[in-house]
């Protein structure tokens, strides 16, 4: 089973690239990926409901094109009593995967799971939590964003796995990367081996080995087996930047971009314990309801893009021009005017129903920082021409009141404007949280000069931030600038790795940011965390 393999001998044969498929090292990790049988893949449970939850699992039958499964689910870890179930039948049509939701469960209550082949061999056993209901004192999230396997080992998800003390997890996206070789690290920065396949995805095959590599990882399998996910995908479950119509990171040369997405989108529905459904909201009994949102493929428009402003005679006043006119152009949107309006009624709902908070996630972060004059002397030591000329072109625009990236919200002002009003019309007590940027930030939100929630943003499970353009430079200098440049930016940390928690009581809610030791080699040591608060209806951050 691919569960046995190491991840560490997986990568190592992994980065011989397609010729080692004639060594029968190769060949084993290949045919781990593309040929196994039997449960491949562990199990995973997601999108749970306060009666329902959503059951996954891999399974290749010896012979068979057909393969059918039941799943079993008991609150008691040796199943002596069978309270639900289902049954399901998959193929290579869905690379044999299986999603079966189960119902008529008890709220807030923890399950333990298991599938049944045909053959009467098990799975591993997995647990899950349902959703609350009614009076909730407590509720604790653990938050992921940006897992780049080549840059390190997945140690915030071994460390969330053996916490009990975690009633669900949130995957705000990029839980893969689709690059090649080389590109993102380079090859000299990467971790011994790399995922499969040994290119760029761009098929259906492609993306769905991408995840059966990263899903062979046995600290994602964990994480999986203990605790259900709600997840989101951002842009490189698809490829860089993308839009509805197209990417960054995609060119003609590459193929029909809709196809791509549309192989992207279905490997990715069939690999994650998720539900077609492209947005939804969770009730987490009376203590706050936490709403999914797409904000990726589906509507957005395509980000701006001011690199040739810089290049005009006379840039200032290019940038000007574009500030004041297509910077600002109400169609540009995140999310599609669909989403928008279901959005500001599920915030009007929630708080008319009383909960306590209404929590937003998303791909992409909200807010926007000032790049500060000074950060040119943060990346004078990268040697890099690029990086100088990408502060430097950041930095004029900052001072304008443009952000410094174009792809997330600070793209699409009147997008955001739209949101933060109709959060604010809905009186929410607004909890956004965002991934994307592989830095921690904490911002308080603000529209038309009035508070309109607070943002927790989480930091990359290993993906590099802001330290690999300031080799040497003394992080918490940068993290400080930022801080004092930006508004309403409260407090950041550019440089460490790890995972974030959202713990919540009727009065409080307090952000926590864990620093994993390192992502260089396998340990769940911590280096440290830090942790903010906000109170229930003050819509600003303070210190814990």
């Amino acid at each position: 089973m691919l569960s046995s393999i190491d991840r560490r001998l997986l990568l190592k044969l992994g980065s011989f690239g397609l010729g080692a498929l004639s060594m029968s090292g190769g060949a084993m990790a290949f045919n781990s990926l593309t040929h196994a049988r039997g449960f491949t893949h562990g199990i995973a449970s997601g999108e749970p409901g306060s009666t329902s939850v959503l059951l996954w699992t891999r399974y290749i039958p010896d012979h068979s094109d057909i393969g059918r499964l039941e799943v079993e689910i008991s609150e008691y870890p040796d199943f002596r009593r069978i309270v639900s179930g289902g049954a399901a039948r998959t193929g290579a049509f869905r690379d044999w995967t299986v999603k079966i939701t189960v119902d008529n469960l008890r709220p807030k209550t923890r399950y333990y799971y298991r599938f049944i082949a045909a053959d009467g061999t098990r799975s591993q056993v997995g647990q899950t939590r349902t959703l609350p209901d009614g009076a909730v004192d407590q509720y604790r999230i653990a938050i992921f964003s940006c897992a780049n396997m080549p840059y390190g080992y997945f140690n915030a998800y071994g460390h969330a796995a053996e916490r009990d003390d975690i009633d669900l997890t949130i995957h705000l996206g990029d839980y893969y990367y689709e690059y090649g070789p080389g590109t993102y690290p380079a090859l000299k920065d990467a971790v011994p081996g790399r995922p499969l396949p040994d290119a760029e995805a761009f098929h259906l095959a492609d993306y769905r080995i991408r995840h059966a590599s990263y899903r062979a990882d046995p600290d994602l399998q964990r994480l999986h087996q203990r605790h259900a996910m709600v997840a989101l995908w951002d842009d490189h479950e698809i490829a860089n930047n993308s839009w509805e119509g197209g990417s960054s990171g995609h060119s003609a040369d590459k193929g029909d971009f809709v196809l791509r997405k549309a192989a992207a989108v279905q490997a990715y529905r069939e690999w994650m314990p998720v539900s077609d459904t492209p947005w939804e909201y969770y009730d987490i009994g009376n203590l706050a309801r936490f709403h999914r949102t797409e904000t990726r493929i589906l509507a957005r428009s395509k980000a701006p893009s001011v690199s040739a402003l810089h290049k005009e005679a006379d840039p200032l006043t290019a940038l000007k021009r574009f500030r004041d006119g297509p910077w600002l152009d109400p169609a540009a949107t995140m999310m599609g005017s669909q989403q928008e309006n279901w959005l500001a009624n599920q915030l009007k709902e929630s708080t008319s129903r009383q909960q306590h908070w209404q929590i937003v996630g998303s791909g992409t972060v909200l807010s926007s920082n000032v790049m500060p004059p000074e950060a040119v002397e943060w990346v004078a030591g990268s040697g890099s021409a690029g990086n100088r000329r990408f502060v430097e072109m950041a930095a004029l625009a900052t001072s304008l009141g443009l952000p410094v990236n174009f792809d997330s919200w600070g793209g699409y002002p009147a997008a955001r404007s739209r949101f933060l009003t109709s959060a604010q019309e809905a009186d929410a007590n607004l909890i956004f949280i965002a991934g994307d940027t592989h830095n921690g930030w904490a911002y308080d939100l603000v529209e038309d000069g009035q508070k309109a929630g607070v943002e927790f943003a989480t930091h990359s499970v290993t993906s590099p931030g802001i330290e690999e353009a300031a080799p040497g430079y003394d992080a918490r200098r940068i993290s400080n600038s930022f801080v004092e440049a930006s508004p309403n930016l409260r407090w950041c940390d550019v440089s460490q790795r790890g995972y974030m928690t959202l713990d919540m009581t009727p009065e409080r809610a307090v952000s926590e940011w864990l620093f994993l030791d390192t992502v260089a080699r396998r340990s769940f040591a911590l280096a440290g965390t830090h942790r903010l608060a906000v109170r229930k209806d003050q819509r600003s951050i303070e210190a814990v």
